[in-house]
């Protein structure tokens, strides 16, 4: 179904929202150029266009955040993890809740796809529902630059070389099957082992 809203009024107050939360840290214009680039981007995988709007300054608010902490605008009070694989709709997105899951504040984390796909996958989601973790507010993003930079970890999962190199950053790469091939019991070992890995990511990356 196709909103009766004009997506670019929409737009127009998110960014003066946006605008006005950023003032004195990020220009107007760079925060409208964010949320025009976002609905664009998210646009091209999303299925239901009457989220676009709302999706869009919500991604935008992240850009601009991590865009603000790269620049050393706005203080990152918790280290910044980045989950980036494929679709983004599986293996980071069981990284990025199975880590606020045990980090709880102590980290802030972020998870996007070098080729985002339209939705998380089905059995990802009932194996995060299997511990409680809901996603229904989560969705696949595009990685953008801003993200990488702010990230002080960023790990990957069979997306290559597609995330840009920083120096001072740690970076690992998750060797771990892809969701899409699997089916439940296949994704829970993958939950699982992600699980085990994130345990010790935090321990590392966290004051005792």
């Amino acid at each position: 179904m196709t909103s009766l809203l004009d997506p670019n009024a929409v737009l127009n107050r998110a960014t003066e929202r946006l605008a006005a939360r950023f003032e004195g840290i990020v220009s107007a214009e760079t925060v409208e150029r964010v949320v025009f680039e976002s609905y664009a981007a998210l646009g091209r995988t999303a299925r239901v266009t009457d989220l676009l709007p709302p999706l869009s300054e919500h991604f935008a608010h992240e850009r601009l955040t991590a865009l603000a902490q790269s620049k050393g605008l706005v203080a990152k009070p918790h280290p910044e993890v980045l989950f980036v694989c494929v679709q983004n709709s599986g293996r980071s997105q069981m990284a990025a809740a199975l880590t606020t899951m045990i980090a709880g504040d102590s980290v802030h984390v972020r998870s996007a796809g070098s080729q985002p796909g339209e939705f998380i996958l089905p059995n990802v989601r009932e194996a995060l529902t299997e511990l409680g973790l809901d996603l229904t507010q989560e969705y696949p993003k595009p990685l953008t630059d801003d993200v990488v930079r702010a990230a002080d970890a960023v790990i990957t999962m069979g997306c290559g070389d597609a995330c840009p190199l920083y120096p001072g950053k740690r970076y690992e790469d998750w060797d771990l099957d892809d969701p899409a091939d699997l089916d439940l019991d296949g994704v829970r070992r993958v939950r699982d082992d992600i699980r085990a890995r994130v345990e010790r990511l935090v321990s590392e990356i966290t004051p005792s």
